[in-house]
């Protein structure tokens, strides 16, 4: 077998329709995660998945930052004493906490927490640092590592016992209207972050028994996987005064009475990559916007003895060009054959592969094969870098535009539980709910899959719960869940 075929052949992908045989190769073919860090639930970031990763977050701060929040840095390390003031909160983490115990061979005094999330590390510092009604409103977030002991199977970038990439965010008001805003808030930017990806995402508001422990509520992003099951990519907690009350946090309002101040927290992991990859990839590969690409387009020089150096010429000055208006370009003049060079930049999601041989030099031509559509274009040299940006233009909003297709495709109005229990698999269904807990919670049970919360949706007409029939207006997602 020659080089180039067992390139080829090691880089094949199981179907898409496999999901999860695809989404486990993807990550280790396309270079995304090396899953063989020696702890489960661990996982080592490749270069190239860290290019991915980097330019995503590089989004998420962008909104961020332009919209009044400050990047900060919270210690990875809680005192028990801390961790164990919010009895709801501790309750909803208690399984998942790691704890450290010595220093070096020395018992600690006070056992020290590895953040399953940092509420408990960074409200004792808001308690000391807010004062006054004018220092409102506070908008601080941190991008981190966590760590939960996952009992379940772990998955890279779904289901880990590191979390690499957590950005949280920790917001303190006056009142809780305001803090109300702020949640909106933080839901519109979580809208603009995964638009920018390319991924339409479900917005609802969780029941009270699956919102965030410790909150008022929870209001939850998901996206619909290939495999129908839904993921869970970003969430907006109203902590209202909860939080305020155990870590004495408080300010002297304008007539100067001491008040406890409300709080908002909302989180983003590198399940929002896993999105990225899942949603747009195909049986080829990775499919990635431009914006995240590590490389973006990938020229491949056809050579044979004559004319090889004319080739050559041709390929690095179309590079330099395009080089010259901020795309990342790699001219791949190995030697592989041109059907294996084309496998494994379509494997690395190369948006766009240029194709340029002596007969193209001869007709003044480049190929330009679209890495979404496969669409070939034969485009003038001289015009190629224009091509390219014109292309790139409306790349992402027709990767979102064919998924929001796709999503939408996938979710079904269902009257009764058997036909919501015939959907699960295939996408998310929706039915009426009563509202109550003892009926959602018998639904979920009778139908073994969970509902994910409550759409806002206009003009809903009444139905009626099938659990316990009493009429509603209220509409639920129900969903199998990662």
């Amino acid at each position: 077998m020659s080089e180039s075929d067992k390139s080829s052949k090691e880089m094949t992908l199981p179907p898409k329709s496999s999901f999860g045989d695809w989404f486990n190769s993807i990550i280790e073919l396309g270079k995304i995660m090396d899953v063989r860090y020696p702890v489960k639930g661990l996982y080592v970031w490749y270069p190239f998945g860290f290019g991915i990763r980097k330019r995503v977050y590089n989004v998420l701060r962008e909104l961020l930052d332009n919209t009044g929040h400050e990047e900060v840095m919270f210690p990875l390390l809680i005192p028990e004493t801390e961790f164990m003031k919010e009895a709801e909160h501790i309750k909803g983490f208690e399984d998942e906490v790691y704890w450290v115990t010595k220093g070096g061979l020395s018992p600690l005094d006070i056992n020290l927490a590895l953040r399953p999330t940092s509420e408990t590390a960074i409200y004792p510092m808001y308690k000391l640092w807010i004062r006054s009604h004018t220092d409102f409103p506070v908008l601080l977030y941190q991008v981190v590592n966590t760590f939960r002991y996952e009992t379940k199977a772990t998955r890279p970038l779904i289901r880990l016992r590191e979390i690499t990439s957590f950005k949280e965010a920790h917001t303190v008001h006056a009142t809780w209207d305001d803090a109300e805003k702020q949640v909106d808030r933080a839901v519109d930017i979580y809208i603009q972050f995964f638009k920018r990806l390319g991924v339409p995402v479900l917005i609802s508001k969780r029941p009270d028994w699956d919102k965030f422990p410790g909150g008022d509520y929870t209001i939850a992003l998901d996206v619909i996987m290939p495999d129908g099951k839904t993921l869970q990519v970003g969430t907006c907690h109203h902590l209202g005064i909860n939080f305020a009350k155990t870590f004495d946090i408080k300010y002297e309002d304008v007539d100067g009475n001491q008040q406890y101040a409300n709080q908002t927290c909302y989180g983003i992991s590198e399940r929002c990559i896993a999105s990225l990859i899942s949603v747009h990839g195909d049986d080829k590969g990775l499919v990635l916007p431009p914006e995240f690409a590590p490389v973006q387009v990938v020229i491949i020089p056809i050579l044979f003895k004559k004319n090889s150096e004319e080739v050559l010429n041709a390929c690095k000055k179309i590079s330099d060009d395009l080089k010259s208006i901020g795309i990342r370009v790699e001219t791949d003049a190995s030697d592989l054959r041109p059907g294996a060079k084309y496998y494994k930049w379509e494997m690395k999601g190369a948006c766009a592969r240029i194709e340029i041989g002596p007969r193209d030099i001869e007709n003044k031509t480049a190929v330009v094969v679209r890495r979404d559509t496969g669409e070939k274009s034969f485009v003038p040299l001289d015009d190629v870098t224009v091509f390219i940006s014109n292309m790139f233009e409306n790349f992402c909003n027709d990767l979102y535009e064919k998924a929001e297709i796709e999503m939408n495709e996938r979710i079904f109005s269902c009257t009764d539980l058997k036909e919501v229990s015939s959907k699960l698999g295939k996408g998310v269904a929706t039915i009426y709910w009563c509202g109550s807990e003892d009926c959602g919670k018998e639904m979920e049970d009778r139908i073994d899959a969970g509902i994910l919360g409550i759409p806002n949706i206009d003009n809903v007409t009444t139905g009626n719960c099938p659990i316990c029939g009493n009429s509603t207006d209220k509409i639920v997602y129900v969903a199998k869940k990662y």
